[in-house]
């Protein structure tokens, strides 16, 4: 299986409408989400509800990526959120850190059965583990160093997993791993503590589309809204918004 760019017309969104996810709602994602899944790269997490065989509806919410299969057609896989990760493969000191929500350097068992170095990091909407090879992060590290101008010890830093916060100017950064990106790398204009909250927030409470909203709770938890829907309080945003962009 190949993961590569897909074109929205070949998007299998009859498998996903099973689960609840029409292609309208799909369509009103942030545009950045929009553009990872056609990416190959992982949705946000989503709500989802299916019937199971004795009729219950059952809810759950996950990540979805698209998949290109050897026939050239295109497959759905789901990340279901856990309740928690399965850490009983790393030491004790990884697992401190990933509990931590730190990146940690470990082993791991490709499909092909070979055995490489790893950034592992836990993925703070479903609790999953998520991993990307070691030579990877670490060349997207040293282009981050060299273009942020940072020292050998603070490059040792990130390696480590660690956030760090620099000047430039007048602005303060601070530049981490994140494998939710897709260069395994995030930049936040602020400090550390920025950083992390930014991490945990994803979208803005309301992202709206051209059929609905994605609201998004105090968790993060996107949940979606159609136009018909909307509330007076949504109405109310829309229109604010739409009064600062004819301000603009």
């Amino acid at each position: 299986m190949k993961i590569q760019r897909f074109q929205s017309e070949e998007l299998p969104y009859g498998i996903l409408e099973r689960f609840g996810l029409t292609q309208e709602m799909l369509e009103d994602l942030p545009q950045k989400a929009i553009e990872d899944i056609l990416d190959g790269r992982r949705s946000p997490v989503l709500p989802i509800h299916v019937t199971d065989e004795s009729g219950e509806e059952i809810h759950a919410r996950t990540r979805f990526a698209f998949i290109r299969m050897d026939d050239s057609s295109v497959d759905v896989v789901f990340y279901p959120q856990l309740k928690a990760g399965r850490l009983d493969r790393f030491t004790e000191e990884e697992r401190k850190a990933l509990l931590e929500h730190r990146p940690v350097i470990a082993p791991v068992t490709t499909p092909e059965g070979r055995e490489i170095q790893a950034f592992h990091q836990i993925d703070q909407g479903t609790n999953q583990i998520i991993y990307v090879p070691t030579p990877v992060i670490g060349r997207n590290l040293e282009y981050a160093a060299n273009e942020m101008k940072l020292t050998n010890a603070e490059l040792t830093c990130l390696q480590k997993g660690l956030p760090v916060t620099v000047m430039d100017g007048d602005d303060l950064y601070t530049i981490g791993i994140d494998l939710n990106e897709k260069t395994g790398i995030r930049l936040t204009r602020g400090d550390e503590k920025k950083w992390r909250e930014e991490q945990r927030q994803g979208f803005g409470r309301y992202n709206f589309g051209l059929n609905g909203c994605w609201v998004a709770d105090n968790e993060g938890n996107l949940d979606y809204v159609p136009e018909a829907s909307y509330t007076e309080e949504l109405w109310e945003e829309m229109r604010k918004r739409n009064n600062m962009t004819l301000k603009h």
